[in-house]
C-alpha cells in the first residue's frame, strides 16, 4: 500500500514538473520568437537614432503587446483551438486565409532567421555564413525529430532565453549606460516617434509570433477554463521576458552611444558590442545574434507548421512538415544567401494584415462565441483593452497595405 502511494506521489510530481516545463516552454517560445536577428538590429538602430527617448517607445509597445497577447492566449488557450480552426468555426475560410498569410510570412522570415544564424556563427567563430546557417538548421532538425521533441523544444528555448538575459545584463553593466536618464525618458520622453512604436509592435506580436506561445500551450495540453490563471500568468511573463531583453539591449547600446563613439549605420549592434568590449565584444555579439536566430528558427518552424496541422495530427506527419519547412527555407537561403529584400518587405506588409485579421477572430470569439470557449464568461475589462489594441492594429494594417500597394506599383 505504501509503495502504491509513493508511486502515485512520484507520478503526480512528474506531471507537475512536465506541466511547469511546458508552460515555461510556451512562455519562452513566444518571447524568444520575438527576439530574432531583426529584433536586435531594430533595437540597436532605434537606440542609435533616438538615444534615451527610445525607452518611451519600448514602454508603449510593451503595453500594447500585453493587451494583444492577454487576449490571444486567453481565447486560444480556453478554447483549445488553433487560431485557424477558431477562425473557420466563426466564418468558414477565414482560418485558411490566415494560415496562408502565416505560411508565406513564416517561410520568408525563416530565411532571414537562417541568414542571421549564419552571420552570428561567422562573428562568433569565423565560420562561413552559409555553412553556419545550414548547421543551425541541422540543429533545429535534430530538436524537432528527437523522440521527445516537445520537451526538447521547451528546454532549448528556456535555456536560450536565460542565456540571452544573462548576456544582456553583462553588456548593460559593461557599457555603464545613464540608467537614470533612461528611466526618466521612459515616462517623459524628449521626442516621440509613432513609426518606431508601430514597428516595435509589429516585430513583437506580428505574424506567426502572435500565436507561437498560445499554439505551444495547446500542443502541451494546458488548455480549458480550468487553466485560465496559468494561461494569463504565462502570457504576461512571456511579454515581460522579451521586454526585459529589449530594455537591457537598449541600455547596453545606449551606454556606447552616450560616449560619443561613431557607429556604422549598416551594423549598429555589432559596432556597439565591438566598441564596448573590442574583439571579445564581437564574439559576444556573434553569440547573441546566433542564439536569437536559432530560437527564432525554432519558433517560426513550430508555429508555421501548427497552422498546417491539428492537435490530433500524428507525430510522423508533423515531423515531415517540420523537415519540409526547414529544408525549403534552408535551400532558398543557400541559393540566394539571404531572403530577397522585396519578399521581406512584402512579408512584413502581410504581417500587418495578419495581426488585425487574426485579432478580429479572437475578439469576436470572446465577445459572441461563448460556446467556443467552453461556456467561459470572458472578462469585460480584457475585451475593452483588446478592442483598443485592435483599433491600433487596424491602423497598422492600413499602413501596411499602403506600403504593399506602393511596392506592387514600383515592382
Amino acid at each position: 500500500m505504501a509503495e502504491t502511494t509513493a508511486e502515485t506521489s512520484a507520478a503526480a510530481a512528474k506531471r507537475r514538473r512536465t506541466r511547469r516545463t511546458a508552460l515555461l516552454g510556451a512562455m519562452f517560445l513566444m518571447a524568444t520568437s520575438a527576439v530574432g536577428p531583426g529584433f536586435i538590429t531594430q533595437t540597436a538602430t532605434f537606440t542609435h537614432q533616438l538615444g534615451a527617448a527610445f525607452a518611451f517607445a519600448i514602454l508603449v509597445s510593451v503595453l500594447i503587446d500585453i493587451a494583444v497577447q492577454l487576449n490571444v492566449w486567453r481565447v486560444i488557450g480556453v478554447s483549445g483551438l488553433y487560431a485557424q480552426h477558431l477562425g473557420n468555426r466563426i466564418l468558414p475560410g477565414v482560418g485558411w486565409a490566415l494560415a496562408v498569410l502565416i505560411f508565406f510570412g513564416g517561410v520568408v522570415f525563416n530565411i532571414g532567421n537562417i541568414a542571421g544564424a549564419g552571420m552570428g556563427l561567422n562573428a562568433l567563430a569565423g565560420l562561413d555564413a552559409r555553412i553556419g546557417g545550414a548547421l543551425s538548421v541541422a540543429i533545429a532538425l535534430l530538436i524537432f525529430l528527437s523522440k521527445r521533441a516537445g520537451i526538447a523544444l521547451d528546454r532549448v528555448v528556456v535555456a536560450c532565453g536565460a542565456l540571452l538575459i544573462l548576456l544582456m545584463i553583462y553588456m548593460s553593466i559593461t557599457t555603464a549606460p545613464p540608467v537614470g536618464e533612461a528611466l526618466k525618458q521612459t515616462v517623459l520622453p524628449e521626442q516621440v516617434d509613432f513609426f518606431v512604436i508601430t514597428t516595435l509592435v509589429g516585430g513583437t506580436v506580428g505574424g506567426y509570433i502572435t500565436y507561437a506561445g498560445a499554439h505551444r500551450l495547446i500542443a502541451s495540453g494546458n488548455t480549458g477554463p480550468e487553466n485560465v490563471r496559468a494561461i494569463t500568468r504565462t502570457s504576461v511573463t512571456g511579454i515581460v521576458v522579451a521586454s526585459i531583453i529589449r530594455f537591457l539591449l537598449f541600455l547596453a547600446i545606449l551606454g556606447v552611444v552616450t560616449t560619443g563613439v561613431s557607429l556604422a549605420e549598416d551594423n549598429v549592434a555589432a559596432e556597439a558590442f565591438g566598441a564596448a568590449l573590442g574583439e571579445i565584444g564581437l564574439r559576444v555579439f556573434g553569440l547573441v545574434f546566433w542564439v536569437a536566430a536559432i530560437t527564432s528558427i525554432l519558433g517560426a518552424t513550430f508555429t508555421t507548421v501548427s497552422f498546417l496541422t491539428t492537435p490530433k495530427t500524428s507525430e510522423r506527419t508533423k515531423n515531415l512538415y517540420f523537415s519540409g519547412f526547414l529544408v525549403l527555407t534552408c535551400s532558398v537561403f543557400l541559393t540566394l544567401g539571404q531572403a530577397p529584400q522585396t519578399l521581406l518587405i512584402m512579408a512584413g506588409a502581410f504581417n500587418g494584415v495578419v495581426l488585425p485579421l487574426g485579432f478580429t477572430v479572437v475578439l469576436y470569439a470572446a465577445w459572441r462565441r461563448r460556446d467556443l470557449l467552453q461556456g467561459y464568461r470572458y472578462p469585460r475589462w480584457l475585451l475593452i483593452i483588446g478592442v483598443l489594441a485592435w483599433l491600433l492594429t487596424l491602423y497598422m494594417g492600413a499602413n501596411s497595405l499602403t506600403g504593399l500597394a506602393e511596392l506592387w506599383m514600383t515592382g
